[in-house]
């Protein structure tokens, strides 16, 4: 119910107050519903109504200005407007404008536009941060003969200069994308006008572009496919275009396109397709992979036979049309008559594996050879040529391999347990071939470089140079008197170790004695034959008389690590020491090389986008003399031969194997023309504890033993 006023009644009337009833009030209209517009003016129009509102933001303050003015012309300008309708027409005559009204409108249309792109063009700055996916490429790791080996990143892309991309390469793009890219001024107003109009009549912009737009929304803008994304290109383009040169838009858009398969630029491009670098195409291939930035779903021909058949004539196309602007003679374009297949699928590369522990090491040391911090090492472009060996790493993964096969096969509870560690070092430094484990996807961390188990009497050889080269010391005071390769020493098992004092107590009261494998006794025996027939309680005592100090201290120098090292006591000689098996075989390596060692390396080279980077490689120092060298390196050569007289006669071949007292770990070292293995075989199960476990034959026998069998197959031929 409502209450209402009547008008006033007349002059004889008597006024009255009623109640109205809602039946009497008069129906209001129906409240209309907004519907989004349908036409392409009428979408035309959403899409510039906030562009509208910037200019009419802007121009407020000039209006001000000009309002005094604008009142003066006011009479003036009434007289020039136009009468509309037409007067003197009648019926349907009137409403259509003269032909003075037409041009009047079409240019006032003109000049409007006209101003709002002018406007839009000061009011559009160039973006200062480029989309991520612009910016972030990929790193490529290579094997030491330059082939790739690996890659990291999220996003596959390698930028690569303009000047290292072929001329052909660059022309078949601009033939296929935009012919008259080194003349127009950055974008094509018909091809604009065409994607707007696709815009609002049927919401697709393909098409329309030239290169410098494409780049423009490549690096600063999204792909969304609306009005204003495409004006603003448009504007970003025209500025780009003023303050860039050609060349460097040209080749910003060669490296941030979308060839397909997951890569982005020329250069990963050629690699999925053809498996070449990009210098390496020649223009047939350059036609097919500039096929594919028309949309590489639609001209990849390994997706489908349509695929392949819109490939081959677009291919086709893009030949005639270089030919047509004057880019290829009518005689080259004859030779490709054949349509240049890509290869089925990207060669993938071998990832999960060994070549995981490989990029591992390398990443590691390129970062702190060439001081590359983890943020920029992260926004990718590097090229990082490492040390590895194809064919070395894998006979050392094989070798392994097949170790692990046959302890399965003995005992499948033990080698469940059962870990490898094996590394090939250079006598120059250079790590040639690491085992880190079966998967580094299960296995975070790297076997080749763990510090784990002791080093076991594979220590000795340090022992033995440390005496040869510092001498030894009877009495607590005196002078230091030489020792030689024929000195002779104790060697039965369980001999004291002594002091200039006396026998050495260990903390329990307890006189401590080394023992040889098999409890094993020798009697007198001289150095070089001790090492040779791998007898231990004779170093232990050397190690005693020439000072443990000494001792660490040449272990150091020739390439052990100091964190590896543990207390400084008698065991220190019988290798208590827990070093990694790269810098054990770096170790020996130092022997092999007259004395002079070279800390192990992984990488030789790096360039990022084809630029050097400075890497700080490491120098050659003298650890111990030549001689001294030059008499391990004997003592280590004869050892092999008498353990393995059949294995080769080779003078270059030299090595021992490694026991632990408490048998937790078996080595196996050595040097073959110039390159050292280290390999160990080890127990621990790794979801209780980091202790290391009994070998239980799992490695075999001093006499069999399998880092021997792992070693000779990683370095064959030995002769």
């Amino acid at each position: 119910m409502q209450l209402r006023f009547e008008p006033p009644p007349p002059a004889d009337a008597t006024m009255e107050l009623r109640v109205v009833q809602p039946s009497e009030l008069p129906a209001r209209p129906a409240e209309r519903r907004r519907t989004p517009p349908t036409s392409a003016f009428a979408r035309l129009t959403a899409a510039a109504g906030p562009l509208l509102a910037s200019l009419v933001r802007l121009l407020a303050p000039l209006g001000r200005r000009l309002a005094p003015l604008t009142q003066r012309l006011a009479p003036y300008a009434r007289k020039l407007r136009p009468q509309y309708p037409r007067p003197g027409r009648t019926d349907w005559r009137r409403w259509i404008p003269s032909w003075r009204q037409s041009v009047g409108a079409v240019l006032s249309a003109v000049g409007l536009t006209g101003a709002l792109l002018v406007v839009a063009y000061a009011a559009t700055d160039i973006p200062q941060n480029l989309n991520t996916y612009a910016t972030q490429q990929d790193n490529v790791f290579f094997w030491s003969d330059g082939t790739p080996m690996a890659r990291t990143g999220w996003v596959q892309r390698q930028d690569m200069p303009l000047k290292d991309i072929p001329e052909d390469v660059r022309w078949a793009v601009l033939a296929a994308e935009n012919a008259s890219f080194y003349s127009d001024p950055g974008i094509s107003v018909s091809g604009i006008g065409r994607a707007l109009w696709n815009t609002v009549g049927e919401g697709d912009t393909q098409g329309g572009s030239t290169i410098t737009q494409q780049y423009v929304k490549n690096v600063y803008l999204n792909q969304n496919r609306t009005v204003s994304r495409k004006l603003t290109e448009a504007m970003i383009a025209l500025k780009l275009d003023n303050r860039m040169s050609k060349d460097k838009i040209l080749e910003g858009y060669l490296n941030t396109s979308w060839f397909g398969r997951g890569t982005y630029g020329i250069q990963r491009a050629a690699q999925a397709y053809y498996g070449k670098e990009v210098g390496e195409l020649n223009v047939s291939e350059a036609a097919f992979l500039a096929s594919l930035l028309k949309g590489a779903g639609l001209f990849d021909p390994s997706l489908s036979k349509a695929n392949y058949a819109r490939a081959v004539e677009r291919w086709g196309w893009i030949l005639d049309r270089m030919v047509d602007i004057g880019k290829l003679s009518p005689t080259e374009r004859a030779k490709y008559k054949t349509f240049p297949e890509p290869l089925k699928q990207s060669r993938t590369f071998d990832t999960g594996k060994q070549s995981d522990y490989l990029v591992e090491l390398a990443e590691q040391y390129a970062k702190k050879a060439a001081g590359i911090s983890d943020k920029d090492f992260d926004l990718g472009g590097y090229q990082i040529y490492t040390t590895f060996d194809r064919e070395r790493e894998t006979a050392l993964t094989d070798a392994v391999a097949k170790a692990r096969k046959e302890a399965k096969e003995d005992d499948a509870g033990a080698a469940k347990t059962a870990h490898y560690g094996a590394s090939s070092v250079a006598a120059d430094g250079r790590i040639l071939a690491v085992y880190g484990g079966p998967d580094h996807r299960t296995q975070g961390y790297n076997e080749s470089n763990a510090t784990t188990v002791p080093a076991g009497s594979a220590f000795t050889p340090f022992v033995y140079a440390a005496g040869l080269e510092n001498g030894i010391h009877k009495t607590r005071d005196g002078s230091a008197t030489p020792v030689t390769a024929e000195s002779l020493y104790d060697g039965d098992d369980a001999v004291p170790v002594t002091t200039p004092e006396g026998p050495y107590w260990d903390r329990s009261g307890k006189k401590v004695a080394a023992h040889n494998d098999g409890k094993k006794s020798y009697g007198q025996i001289s150095l070089h034959q001790a090492l040779a027939d791998s007898v231990n309680t004779p170093f232990m005592q050397l190690g005693m008389d020439t000072g443990l100090d000494k001792v660490r201290s040449t272990a150091e120098a020739a390439g052990l690590l100091s964190s590896s090292f543990g207390a400084q006591v008698p065991a220190l000689s019988l290798g208590n020491s827990t070093p990694s098996a790269i810098r054990m075989a770096s170790g020996y390596g130092t022997f092999a090389a007259a004395g002079t060692h070279v800390e192990p390396y992984s990488v030789s080279r790096i360039t990022r986008n084809g630029s050097k980077v400075v890497l700080k490689k490491p120098a050659s120092r003298r650890a111990v003399s030549a001689k001294v060298a030059e008499e391990v390196q004997s003592a280590l050569t004869d050892a092999f031969r008498e353990a393995h007289p059949t294995a080769a006669a080779s003078a270059q071949v030299a090595g021992k194997i490694g026991t632990t007292q408490d048998d937790t770990a078996l080595w196996y070292v050595g040097t073959a023309k110039s390159v050292s293995t280290a390999v160990v075989v080890y127990r621990i199960d790794l979801t209780k504890s980091l202790e290391p476990l009994p070998l239980k034959g799992i490695a075999g026998t001093a006499a069999d033993s399998v880092p021997y069998d792992i070693w000779s197959g990683a370095m064959s031929p030995l002769g």
